[in-house]
């Protein structure tokens, strides 16, 4: 099994990392954020514009994928990057995630999960073998194994057994992935445990003892306080094999990246900076900003000085506010390069701070200024 993940440093004041994933479809220099493409496209942008801004690593939705277009489809044409002319690297999640927030319409067996489709009612089964071939017809560059996610709250046995069953999942997946002929995804094992320490120590270290490529942490970011969320990711991490390329599923907001870099994580994603955007609302260094607010009706300042996306390039605060009140399509369209856009300097930002050893006091004086004041 090839290496993936090579680190280049590690900071001297926390236990940031900066390095690199090698991948079939380019490098990655990590830690990184990924944008989310659901259906195949990151919403509200060219895959062109996303190249360009500096992504090479995006991510799908095996579920969606899955019911639409369908593995026939993806199949005909050799695979996601083909069907969309995407040329980067593709994240595949497993499907899990939109399972578990499917409770009405699944049921979790011991062999897989059963659930129908949001979309016509039809009935399919996932297992750890049907979704590693759905994510080779798709050509993931990294795809993730079955999991069983749960939610806050839940009773310790209730979650000592997803946990055994996620890692029985990932058992089959590990062996089925390694026997699969023409299967070149690298994947990842995911971390459980719920919010229970010992759980999260011994799925860390299981899922760590198997040799994935890559491991994901994981159950959080699903409705807990964010006091939690910290101390379980940090808690978790300590036990994570370090020479492999880290993931925590679904994280998004400054706060919560510069809390996952903090502790070792490499790879993060997110759809808020998306949505954000198509409801208008932006990223600035001095916080999130609701254009459709009138104190920008007047505003000839961009978005963010120095930003060089399309709109703080060539357009003031006063026209996005214009064109987010009209329900312009635009406007929208402009919002979501910009987060993007943010989003891609914030990691430079921080890949710097940790090149150079002053992450820990780059992130308390980017926290500082980002909630100062309210937009």
């Amino acid at each position: 099994m090839k290496q993936l993940y090579t680190k280049i440093h590690k900071d001297s004041t926390s236990n940031a990392r900066l390095g690199t994933v090698t991948l079939d479809h380019g490098v990655v220099n990590t830690p990184a954020f990924m944008p989310v493409g659901t259906n195949g496209t990151v919403k509200g942008i060219y895959h062109e514009r996303v190249k360009k801004i500096g992504y090479n690593l995006i991510l799908g939705n095996t579920y969606h994928l899955y019911l639409r277009p369908g593995v026939e489809v993806l199949d005909s044409f050799g695979g996601l990057h083909n069907f969309s002319n995407w040329k980067g690297n593709i994240l595949t999640d497993s499907g899990g995630f939109q399972v578990f927030s499917l409770s009405n319409l699944r049921k979790i067996k011991e062999g897989g999960v059963h659930f129908k489709s949001h979309i016509d009612g039809s009935k399919h089964v996932f297992t750890p073998k049907k979704v590693i071939d759905i994510q080779k017809s798709i050509g993931s560059d990294i795809c993730m194994v079955l999991d069983v996610c749960t939610p806050p709250g839940i009773p310790y046995n209730a979650a000592k057994e997803a946990m055994n069953t996620t890692h029985a999942w990932a058992k089959q997946a590990k062996e089925y992935g390694d026997q699969l002929e023409g299967f070149k995804g690298n994947m990842f094992g995911i971390v459980q445990g719920n919010f229970y320490k010992d759980l999260r120590k011994e799925s860390a270290e299981y899922i760590s003892s198997l040799d994935f490529p890559g491991i994901a942490i994981g159950g959080l970011s699903v409705g807990e306080e964010k006091s939690v969320f910290y101390d379980f990711l940090a808690h978790t991490t300590e036990f994570v094999d370090d020479t492999k390329p880290r993931y925590v599923m679904g994280i998004g907001s400054p706060d919560y990246i510069l809390a996952a870099v903090e502790n070792g994580i490499d790879l993060f994603d997110c759809v808020l900076a998306t949505r954000m955007a198509r409801n208008g609302a932006v990223f600035t260094d001095d916080g999130v900003i609701t254009l459709k607010k009138a104190i920008h009706k007047f505003d000839h300042s961009p978005l963010q000085e120095g930003c060089q996306c399309t709109a703080c390039q060539k357009y003031s605060r006063a026209y996005m506010h214009h064109m987010v009140k009209t329900g312009e399509m635009l406007g929208g369209m402009m919002a979501t390069e910009h987060n993007l856009t943010y989003l891609y300097n914030f990691m430079e930002k921080i890949r710097n701070a940790i090149k150079e050893d002053r992450f820990t006091q780059f992130k308390k004086d980017y926290l500082e200024r980002f909630y100062s004041k309210g937009n």
